[in-house]
Order: structure tokens, then sequence, then C-alpha cells
């Protein structure tokens, strides 16, 4: 018991696939997710910066990094079904709250359960940095679909969530980041060659075009 637990815990994320019981061409971890959405927000980060944005890049990484270790309880629940309601989504959130304290206080040091409890709550704040971690996230997930998209997966789930995550982070879109994505990154995704490459390009330019 201890430190070792959680160091042995994060083999386990390795384990976690993304969106879990659909066909993919590739799969994802939640170790690798991490990972992304950290480069990812990094980036959007600079971006930010650049703009006269004052970035601490501390809390940045910590919540990009950790943001979705308490999977490691409850594992990666399915899209649909997490956000089916407000109530579900709640429930789902303070199962992984609760399980991720109890888990602290049993395995780390006392003297650094305030540093961990901070580490590993729910990032998604409205700080700047909880806003990048907001955006990075659903880039990350933007680009899984799109890897589906691609490869002619028949599945709609993956342009269900192309779709949605577009959405999303158009709600972002007050953000430097947001705009260069949406301008210059998004515009260049789309000139990769695919075979959907219309129906994709529709969707995104409805939801481009569609006001707030």
């Amino acid at each position: 018991m201890g430190v070792h637990q959680y160091f042995k815990s994060l083999n386990d994320l390795e384990k976690l696939i993304r969106c879990p019981g659909k066909f993919k061409y590739q799969e994802h971890n939640v170790a690798a997710h991490s990972f992304k959405v950290t480069k990812i927000a990094q980036y959007f980060g600079t971006v930010e910066e650049h703009n006269g944005t004052a970035i601490d890049w501390k809390s940045l990484y910590e919540k990009a990094l950790n943001h979705d270790y308490p999977e490691i309880f409850t594992g990666d629940i399915k899209t649909p079904v997490k956000y089916a309601s407000s109530e579900l989504n709640t429930l789902f959130r303070e199962v992984e709250e609760t399980m991720t304290v109890k888990f602290i206080e049993a395995e780390f040091p006392e003297d650094y359960h305030k540093e961990y409890k901070r580490r590993l709550k729910e990032g998604k704040d409205d700080s700047i940095e909880g806003q990048i971690l907001s955006v990075a996230d659903k880039v990350d997930l933007l680009y899984e679909s799109f890897g589906e998209i691609q490869k002619r997966n028949p599945e709609k789930l993956f342009f269900e969530m192309y779709e949605n995550s577009l959405i999303t982070i158009k709600q972002y879109s007050h953000l430097s980041c947001v705009q260069d994505f949406m301008h210059n990154i998004l515009t260049e995704m789309l000139k990769e060659p695919f075979i959907p490459k219309t129906e994709l390009r529709d969707i995104t330019e409805s939801i481009i075009n569609k006001e707030l």
C-alpha cells in the first residue's frame, strides 16, 4: 500500500480503452489521451500567451496531464450515457471525486494530500487554464473521430462525436487559440484526402456558420 499503488495504477490507464464497445480501426487509451491533451493544451497556451493572456503554466500542465486520472476508478463511460442527463453526469463526477479523494487519503503520505487533491480534481473550470483544457480535450476527441471517418468507419457515432466536439470547441470562440484552430488548423484538416469529405465539410461549415 502507498504511492506504489499510484505508480502501478498509471499502467492501468493504458488498458482503459476510449469509446468502448464500438468498432474502431485504431484504439485509443486514456494514458495516450492524457498525453495528447497535454501537448495540445501546451500549444493553445502558447497561442494565448502570444496574444497577451497570462498563463499559469503549472496549473495548465497539472490540469491537462491529470484530467482523466479518476477514470481509473470508473472506466471510460460511453459519452451518450454519461451525458444523457445533467443529473447522471453530475452523479458520475461525484463518484469519481469521492473515489479519488479516498484513494489519495489511503495511498499518499498525509503531507501531500492537499497537492494531490488539487491535481486530481476536475480541472475544467472558468479559469483560462480550465478553458484551454476543455478545448484541448475536445480537440483530441475531434481528431480521434476524424481518424475513424477518414478510414471510412461505418459507425455514425464518429460523425456525432466530431459534430459534438466541434460545437463545444466553438463555444470557446472568444479564446485566441480557438480562433487559431478554426481559421488555420481545422481548415488544414479538411484539406486532407479522404472519401466522406463532402459530408464532413458540410457538418463543419454548418457549425462554424451557425450563430451561438
